[in-house]
């Protein structure tokens, strides 16, 4: 067997270093840092989900940039990172969500979703030829009760609370575990995100680049909030 030179390990996706790292799986995970914020929570009364929407130009219509993305009825995911590497992710989960409804006759499991999208974006970490999804997800919705999953790069999802992923994630997280209850409403979860990206350097609280989407326990029904709702819990911030 041939030797494997030391800058192989961070060009090939199937070759580990010395001390057992994928640069291919860190570098995509770079790429997210470099994302959007994207806040995720679940409670008692439901999922919510806010995104900053990153305008690099003014001649951007800010309605066309989209984080939040619905997969059914009771159930969205949040995007950061490599936006059109997670619309590939979407129209999958998309789809095998139609498929266990056809099969089963019920709405599909948010952990079930999330286990599968996961699982491809597994097995693009060990084939050749193929790179990493520069992309982590949030899932949410409500089924038997409101949940919530973070997707990393790696294929790796855990449950979660209340999540962050994008840029500012490590002061985001901090200000979280400090501030988050489980018994908060749908209102105060949206007013504790937004207090959460002002922890973000350089972060201007502006209805215009923010998506804010909310799955009521009671109604089990995502819903994009207006931008008139938006700012008006900006305005209270």
């Amino acid at each position: 067997m041939y030797p494997v030179s030391p800058s192989a390990y961070d060009r090939a996706i199937t070759v580990f270093s010395p001390d057992g790292r994928l640069f291919q799986v860190e570098y995509a995970k770079e790429a997210v840092n470099r994302g959007a914020t994207a806040i995720g929570f679940t409670s008692r009364e439901g999922t919510v989900f806010l995104v900053h929407k990153t305008r690099v130009s003014k001649l951007i219509v800010p309605e066309s940039l989209k984080k939040i993305f619905m997969v059914d009825d009771h159930m969205a995911i949040v995007a950061s990172g490599l936006v059109a590497d997670a619309r590939r992710l979407i129209d999958s989960a998309r789809v095998e969500a139609q498929k266990y409804r056809y099969t089963y006759g019920e709405a599909p499991d948010v952990e079930y979703v999330a286990r599968f999208i996961t699982d491809q974006m597994q097995l693009y970490t060990q084939y050749g030829g193929a790179r990493p999804f520069g992309v982590s997800l949030l899932f949410g919705g409500v089924d038997a009760a409101p949940k919530l999953f973070e997707a990393e790069p790696s294929g790796a999802f855990t449950g979660m609370k209340a999540a962050v992923i994008g840029a500012g994630k490590s002061e985001v997280t901090e200000f979280l575990e400090k501030e988050y209850s489980d018994t908060l409403s749908i209102d105060q979860m949206v007013s504790l995100g937004f207090k959460a990206m002002k922890q973000v350097p350089d972060m201007k609280l502006k209805s215009d680049i923010f998506d804010v989407g909310v799955i009521p326990a009671a109604t089990k029904k995502f819903e994009l909030l207006a931008p008139e709702r938006v700012n008006s819990f900006i305005t209270k911030i």
